[in-house]
């Protein structure tokens, strides 16, 4: 028997869907180009470098990437079963006004080992849609090595890519990243500790609050090989003091820098916000996210419509 060729009207009925087809081979492959070893950039957009462009046309091919003139990896560590708060500090970095061009700033959340198989099916989904986690190789804790092991694992992490500054912050802290950038663009790439200076024993920066502090990568570095850290049993306590206790017997972090009074907590009555705020922290409900972000005018951008309405 002799097989019918297929009508023009076949060919037709197939055009939508190979169309299809191609539409998501390439949302697919430019998903995949989006981060190194999966991590996505979350503020990259924002630095000069748009990891979403799908075709750039030839001018900008052959146009090689402005180096920036300084580099930030601000890790919020956080826990997996935290999605709520990850989504609202997501938001919260996303709506801030641009990073300056002359800086690239990353954001990464960061916990330990994911054990439950729930957190750990929507962990994945964020992964796939925001790209912005790591998961160190450790078991969950706040005091009990979690900040030791994510500084020594930054510089295997991005090897490829080093970073000027490395910030360690929590989720239940407010970073205004331009307001940062400006801070640090002044600053030395080498042996800096800055932060919120805690006063003890009449040394006023003994160590820096753990609501956040940055480092430089050659003190990042040095956390990673450190041998006398390990040795002393020295990553069990409370983060901020154990690390500003691992550079003050090293006699490194000699550029040292306290941010205060623009590094703070937010009082009990939520009335001590400043305009020239870097970092506020004691953000832990909703409540008081809420009345930090309408201070910075975080939705101010809204635009009317008739599909809601708003207090």
């Amino acid at each position: 028997m002799t097989s019918k060729a297929p009508s023009s009207t076949s060919y037709l009925l197939l055009a939508p869907v190979a169309v299809l087809l191609l539409v998501f081979l390439v949302a697919s492959l430019n998903r995949s180009g989006a981060g190194s070893d999966g991590l996505g950039v979350l503020c990259a957009r924002r630095a000069g470098s748009d990891h979403y462009a799908v075709a750039p046309d030839s001018a900008e091919k052959e146009a090689a990437p402005a180096e920036p003139e300084l580099s930030l990896l601000v890790g919020i560590l956080t826990m997996p079963k935290l999605r709520e708060r990850r989504d609202t500090v997501r938001l919260a970095y996303a709506l801030q006004p641009p990073v300056p061009s002359y800086a690239r700033v990353d954001v990464r959340f960061v916990f330990c080992n994911v054990t439950d198989p729930v957190d750990a099916a929507l962990v994945a989904l964020e992964i796939i849609a925001h790209g912005d986690i790591i998961v160190l190789d450790c078991a969950e804790n706040m005091n009990d090595g979690k900040t030791y092991a994510y500084f020594s694992s930054v510089p295997r992490l991005f090897a490829d890519a080093p970073y000027d500054y490395v910030m360690k912050t929590d989720d239940d802290t407010y970073l205004r990243v331009p307001a940062l950038v400006e801070e640090l663009r002044g600053k030395p790439r080498h042996d800096v500790y800055l932060g919120y200076g805690f006063n003890m024993s009449g040394d006023p920066m003994l160590f820096m609050h753990g609501m956040g502090y940055v480092m430089s990568w050659d003190l990042v570095s040095w956390v990673a090989t450190a041998e006398e850290i390990l040795a002393r049993n020295d990553t069990v306590g409370p983060e901020d003091l154990m690390l500003g206790k691992w550079v003050n017997l090293a006699g490194k972090g000699k550029n040292r820098y306290d941010l205060k009074p623009r590094m703070y907590d937010l009082n009990w009555n939520m009335d001590n916000l400043r305009p020239d705020t870097v970092v506020v922290h004691m953000l832990k409900d909703n409540r008081r996210w809420a009345t930090t972000l309408r201070y910075f005018n975080v939705t101010a951008g809204i635009k009317t419509s008739k599909l809601y309405r708003l207090p």
